[in-house]
């Protein structure tokens, strides 16, 4: 996937060893459009198949990331979106699940460089990413029960797994938004940045990621998710399980032999 591609709401393009998704209906401020769930779904697949591609970064166009579901493009109404695109749903339809990553984990590290709004069924697609760095205006919450409606996207079972639980309940029980600072106090992303520069520190964090073993980020990344409701000690056993064989791998072997060499490791995914 070299170059730019996509759908009419997806650019897709390849940075280096990273695939950048950039949601791009900045006139819609990034809703979800049945075009940009295609384009996600197939940017996720993409990168799973291509060994070259080592990390993702997830972006939205126009300063703003994702302001939720276009519930009146979905149901068709007025949707700038061909047939094939409703042929798509149709032939699956958990697509939209997946590409909304409820339904599928990328195996390579997904990093969202948040700028603007995220709410809605932004911060659903959020809570599928791994590393997550926002501008310091950047608004994120989970608007659902504000209109009678169910943050379905996973909300309910992710979100109080990953901050603690008071504040995924006071987010998920009053639909208020939460400014950037407020959502990395309590968790729900890692970094606030000057606006303008989610996407440069996205990037730049994906290129310490690139520099890795791409086998063991890969595998560091599946025990993490692996283990998470596991007790400690089927945890430990299922980490060694996942881990012990890296070390008879030829990029092992390198990593050891450039840092005693003091020049930057060749990784082959071998």
């Amino acid at each position: 996937m070299d170059g730019t591609e996509g759908t009419e709401h997806l650019t897709v393009e390849r940075v280096g060893a990273t695939l950048v998704l950039t949601l791009n209906r900045p006139e819609a401020k990034n809703a979800l459009s049945l075009p940009m769930l295609v384009g996600l779904h197939d940017g996720w697949i993409a990168a799973d198949e291509d060994d070259a591609i080592r990390s993702i970064v997830l972006t939205g166009a126009g300063g703003t990331f994702c302001a939720g579901m276009d519930l009146k493009a979905l149901a068709g109404d007025g949707m700038a979106a061909g047939e094939r695109y409703r042929d798509r749903l149709r032939a699956d339809p958990d697509l939209h699940w997946k590409a909304m990553l409820r339904h599928h984990r990328p195996r390579k590290p997904v990093i969202a460089a948040v700028e603007g709004h995220c709410v809605a069924g932004g911060t659903e697609i959020l809570q599928g990413t791994d590393i997550r760095v926002a501008g310091e205006s950047a608004t994120f919450g989970l608007y659902e029960v504000r209109r009678g409606l169910f943050p379905i996207g996973g909300s309910t079972v992710r979100l109080p797994r990953q901050i603690p639980r008071t504040h995924a309940l006071e987010m998920l029980l009053t639909g208020r938004p939460y400014p950037a600072r407020e959502a990395e106090r309590i968790g729900l992303i890692g970094h606030v940045v000057p606006d303008g520069e989610a996407l440069p520190r996205a990037l730049e964090t994906a290129e310490r990621i690139n520099a890795c073993g791409p086998l063991a980020v890969e595998a560091v990344k599946a025990s993490v998710y692996e283990t998470a409701e596991l007790t400690e000690a089927d945890g430990l056993k299922a980490e060694l399980a996942r881990g012990w064989p890296l070390f008879d791998t030829a990029d092992a072997k390198e990593g050891a032999r450039a840092f005693a060499e003091k020049r930057p490791p060749v990784y082959r995914r071998a």
